[in-house]
């Protein structure tokens, strides 16, 4: 019996290594540049972060097109619609590069955002949606500066750095509409509407 025993034993332990190669062999594997470093994990969720709010942006940015009463806040959400969409695609190339998949919808929060605003209209909406603009502006800026000095893939980093002056442009942007779609004057004049 321990003969068996032992006969058995030496037969598993020289079958594991075997099935181990095997599934080594047949295993998918991700694409290099993501799976060299645990580091480039937090490039990976950036960009699927960015993915979203990239959607979101060309989203609300319709939005804006078709609800806003101010003739710049139309403007500015056309540019969102442009300028996002445009970083999107690269971003959707660096993806493919990387066999990275990015989400196809909007982060829920970023949808609540787009329904609350679809019920608004005119200098209500313009308020609502310029304020949105300016906070998530203010955010990006502070991510992409970050990923573009911090990030530890080249690709990653060098996107992060493309893209960073057009937001910071936008936020620029963003802070200069705001003034005039929120301002008191014209939210004395909104109330009497």
């Amino acid at each position: 019996m321990n003969k068996a025993m032992l006969t058995g034993m030496i037969v598993v332990g020289l079958a594991v290594p075997a099935l181990v190669a095997a599934q080594e062999t047949t295993r998918p594997h991700k694409a290099p540049e993501m799976a060299d470093s645990k580091s480039s994990t937090g490039d990976f969720a950036w960009m699927m972060k960015v993915a979203k709010g990239g959607m979101a942006e060309v989203e609300l940015g319709k939005l804006a097109t078709e609800k806003a009463a101010s003739g710049e806040v139309k403007k500015f959400g056309q540019r969102m619609v442009d300028d996002h969409s445009k970083a999107n695609d690269d971003l959707k190339t660096l993806a493919q590069n990387k066999k990275v998949t990015l989400p196809a919808d909007m982060d829920p929060k970023e949808k609540a955002l787009h329904d609350r605003l679809a019920k608004l209209s005119g200098a209500a909406f313009d308020r609502a949606y310029m304020q949105a603009m300016l906070a998530d502006h203010r955010q990006d800026v502070a991510e992409f500066r970050k990923e573009a000095n911090s990030g530890t893939d080249a690709d990653v980093k060098a996107f992060a750095a493309k893209t960073l002056p057009t937001l910071e442009d936008h936020l620029k942007r963003a802070q200069q509409i705001n003034k005039t779609v929120g301002s008191p004057a014209m939210t004395k004049t909104s109330r009497k509407q």
